[in-house]
């Protein structure tokens, strides 16, 4: 009898695995969309240094997380990042800038020596996100420090795109937020890519060393007043 069961049971066991393989199905991978960014030309074109991009803590996983009606967060169950969602947003934001200013001259944080930036950007991510029923929410801060070490722009950003639901039309809206984001942060840029040269420091004169003790030595001195004496007495009365 208890041959006869062996069989049965790994028929049902084969059955079985055979049905959760038809159930499981494979989790998609998504990156944010680029767009379609010009290709700079100008190879002596503004200098920017961008970054450090600080992303929040929230969106430092593999996980494409979903935000719910009530404002909480669920992991995606059909879906997840390719990679490090920060290094997507810092190559996007690159890559839109350094078209929009048309200069090749755009890069990430921290510069390479020897380059010196006309424009660092300090950028902020505190949120990007969305759900089936909820847009895309981007929410940004930056500040632009010109050569000489002075902010020149600190501005707050929310923006907001709406989607079709899906969690590629999410992306998709990440993506689009991103771009917008990027397009006005070069707005902000443009004017300060004419700054003045920083004008160098006077020199003050070198001082004078001082003159060796055998030069002092034999610099004429001036007599100095001793007293002379007589013989002459004072009388008192």
């Amino acid at each position: 009898m208890t041959a006869l069961r062996l069989p049965f049971i790994l028929m049902l066991a084969g059955v079985f695995g055979l049905a959760g393989c038809s159930v499981h199905q494979p989790v998609s991978l998504y990156q944010l969309d680029s767009g379609s960014p010009a290709q700079p030309a100008q190879s002596a074109g503004m200098a920017v240094l961008l970054g450090p991009v600080t992303v929040a803590d929230y969106l430092q996983r593999e996980t494409l997380l979903q935000r719910q009606p009530d404002g909480s967060l669920q992991a995606s169950a059909d879906g997840r990042w390719a990679g490090s969602l920060s290094s997507d947003i810092d190559q996007l934001l690159l890559r839109q800038v350094a078209g929009h200013l048309d200069s090749q001259r755009v890069v990430l944080a921290p510069a390479t020596l020897g380059f010196t930036p006309d424009v660092q950007v300090l950028l902020t991510i505190t949120r990007l996100d969305s759900g089936e029923g909820q847009p895309a929410i981007l929410d940004a801060q930056w500040r632009l420090i010109d050569r000489r070490g002075q902010v020149r722009d600190n501005r707050i950003i929310h923006l907001q795109e709406q989607h079709a639901g899906g969690t590629a039309a999410q992306v998709q809206a990440q993506g689009v937020l991103l771009q917008r984001l990027a397009e006005q942060l070069s707005t902000a840029l443009k004017p300060l890519a004419n700054q003045p040269p920083i004008a160098e420091a006077p020199k003050k004169p070198a001082a004078k060393p001082a003159a060796p003790a055998a030069e002092q030595d034999k610099q004429p001195k001036i007599p100095m007043a001793s007293p002379i004496r007589t013989d002459m007495e004072v009388f008192r009365f």
